[in-house]
């Protein structure tokens, strides 16, 4: 009798031992928690020839930044599959495609695949979450996508503690903040230490302007996750923005110097980069002063992992830091190169940061407002989002248009307008 998987997926593996460990390593990976490496390593241990089992180690070492490893494990699980049936089969096809570089490619494999197999939980997480492939897909409406994927999938999973905190995401970034509110307590309450609903719920605190509520949420959340798992520094984010918005500066620093920059941070070089820099350039809007040294660590730190362009929502925040470092060069390799799912955007926005750094807010706006229409397409949360929200309403407030930087951010962030984060309001 063939063994199956926690999901109820018929699996290659020949040992119930080694089944486990793989199951262990699936919890781990989708709560977001460390060990998962380890899991997934100890499967293939005992069985080799474990195909899955290599994805998963393939899978969660790619999330831990190392590359040629993951390439090794799904190459050894390509070896494999061969004998395999179809769901397994195309299982290792759609993390192949997204590890050979192929994003759009995957992106369909894995929108064909869960038509036939929903429960395929580790292959369907791919296009999940808005650092999924549908979230990077550098498309108009992607929102509403991600919502539509998780919507269908959902029904196929009963009380699972995953998908309802994926489903949860897709409710709150399409402003469906009570339910999405609701969903995500469920899934806490199926599995506290799912990393995912408690960065998810954090959104939802950020979106209804619930700062104490969220900071004191997330710093007990904190406190005992361990810093070498991968939403670490992210959520060490959300940890430095709640203190920023709550006036909190030795906080807010404590948190980017603890978890966030280069320096400390252990997650992968994207998350490193755009937090670090969406982070230093909002306490640079709220008046806090930045030590130029930040801005050129960062710069330096985004040449060696991104030199060249290719991952818009890393070359924003790669341009912007080489703007606000003062390194044009470096900055205009970006404007003029930008490539990707939303390169057209990216060179825009990278004029904009150097017009910006050089405080020439006219031309900054020309930028700008060529890329405020379809941000979405540059990828990440609405909260990640509002650096280019707050970003333009202070262009307009330095040019004097404060009443249509109010209406900006009324319509299009009104949980900004109350008391928005900007020091150039209070001037």
């Amino acid at each position: 009798m063939a063994l199956r998987d926690s999901y109820g997926n018929e699996a290659s593996a020949t040992s119930q031992a080694a089944l486990d460990h793989y199951d262990r390593g699936i919890r781990l990976f989708l709560g977001a928690n460390f060990g998962a490496t380890e899991a997934f390593q100890s499967a293939v241990d005992i069985d080799d020839n474990f195909a899955l089992g290599h994805v998963g180690l393939a899978r969660s070492l790619m999330m831990s930044g190392q590359m040629l490893q993951a390439k090794s494990a799904i190459s050894r699980a390509q070896e494999l599959g061969a004998k395999l049936d179809m769901r397994q089969r195309q299982h290792i096809e759609c993390v192949a495609a997204l590890l050979s570089g192929q994003p759009q490619k995957a992106r369909e494999l894995v929108r064909s695949h869960v038509r036939d197999y929903p429960r395929d939980a580790l292959v369907a997480q791919l296009c999940s979450n808005v650092f999924g492939l549908i979230g990077f897909s550098g498309e108009v409406g992607r929102e509403a996508e991600l919502l539509a994927y998780t919507s269908a999938l959902l029904p196929h999973y009963g009380d699972d503690w995953w998908m309802m905190s994926m489903h949860a995401l897709s409710l709150c970034e399409t402003g469906q903040i009570e339910a999405s509110t609701k969903l995500m307590d469920r899934s806490l309450a199926l599995n506290p230490r799912n990393a995912n609903a408690a960065h998810f719920k954090s959104h939802a605190q950020y979106e209804n302007g619930e700062t104490v509520a969220g900071r004191k949420y997330l710093a007990k959340w904190l406190s005992d996750y361990d810093d070498r798992a991968v939403l670490h520094g992210h959520l060490s984010w959300h940890s430095a923005l709640w203190a920023l918005h709550d006036g909190d500066e030795a906080a807010m620093w404590g948190a980017v110097d603890a978890g966030v920059g280069p320096g400390s941070a252990k997650g992968l070089p994207i998350n490193i980069l755009t937090d670090t820099a969406a982070i230093l350039y909002r306490a640079d809007l709220a008046g806090l002063s930045v030590n130029p040294d930040r801005w050129t660590e960062l710069s330096d730190y985004a040449l060696r992992f991104f030199p060249e362009t290719g991952q818009s929502f890393a070359d924003m925040h790669a341009a912007l830091s080489h703007a606000m470092a003062g390194k044009g060069e470096r900055l205009a390799h970006i404007a003029d190169t930008a490539k990707g799912l939303a390169g057209d955007l990216v060179q825009p926005l990278a004029r904009a940061w150097g017009a910006i750094a050089r405080e020439n807010w006219s031309d900054a706006l020309v930028e700008l407002v060529q890329v405020m229409g379809t941000t979405e397409r540059l990828g990440g949360s609405r909260a990640q989002r509002d650096l280019l929200e707050l970003t333009y309403a202070n262009v307009l407030l330095k040019l004097g248009k404060t009443a249509e930087a109010h209406r900006c951010l009324s319509t299009r962030r009104p949980v900004l307008s109350a008391s928005p984060p900007i020091a150039a309001f209070q001037s």
